[in-house]
């Protein structure tokens, strides 16, 4: 019987598999998820020559996708991040539903912070608006999603897109929201630190105190 790709993916997890150093990363993540206990590094070892044949191939591999992030097993979830990211060209607006089902499972800050990148880096002048709206979601997770979805794009930066969506975001005692801000900030202020500078003090005492530190390390 031929082995389907993520079969083949569960039995190089399950090779490399480190029980010690699973318990030790379920910890890291408050014990939200279950974890084989792979490194990064070797983790993308398993997946390199897979990920390497589907942009080859130009295709993704959704039923791969939705495969691997049902699993409980989190360096599965990361395999995902890794393959959509490694897909980024391929990716189109109209994938944003598929996107949003990961996006919105399995959530904490360590698969956000892929999607912000993921979803940010789709080119298409609807973006604009629909990051808005992600900046008002009930889900706090979304609404970091879109704060920092313009992480390193640097003097491609929409600036009014950023300083309205901290907007929509000031007042927030969600820890993760005010040290994305402040995330966002930092990352910009790299660029173009006066801008940020103004941002900061026209806000002052609107801006929680965390994301003002975490804005002001460059500056």
């Amino acid at each position: 019987m031929i082995k389907t790709s993520f079969e083949t993916l569960q039995e190089a997890f399950t090779k490399e598999a480190n029980p010690q150093q699973a318990q030790k990363m379920a910890a890291y993540m408050k014990n939200n998820f279950d974890f084989y206990g792979v490194p990064a590094g070797p983790r993308r070892l398993i997946y390199k020559d897979l990920l390497k044949a589907h942009k080859k191939e130009q295709k993704i591999d959704w039923q791969l996708l939705d495969q691997a992030w049902s699993s409980p097993k989190r360096e599965l979830h990361y395999f995902v991040c890794d393959y959509l990211r490694a897909m980024q060209k391929w990716l189109r607006y109209d994938h944003i539903p598929k996107l949003l089902t990961y996006a919105t499972s399995n959530q904490w800050w360590d698969s956000i912070d892929h999607f912000d990148h993921i979803l940010g880096g789709i080119e298409d002048s609807r973006m604009n608006e629909f990051m808005l709206t992600l900046s008002q979601s009930d889900d706090f997770w979304l609404r970091r999603l879109a704060i920092d979805h313009q992480l390193g794009k640097k003097d491609k930066t929409n600036t009014s897109l950023l300083a309205q969506i901290i907007l929509n975001n000031l007042g927030s005692t969600e820890f993760f929201i005010n040290k994305a801000i402040g995330w966002s900030l930092r990352d910009y202020s790299k660029t173009n630190p006066d801008w940020v500078r103004h941002f900061i003090n026209k806000h002052l005492t609107e801006l929680a105190p965390l994301s003002i530190r975490e804005a002001s390390k460059y500056i």
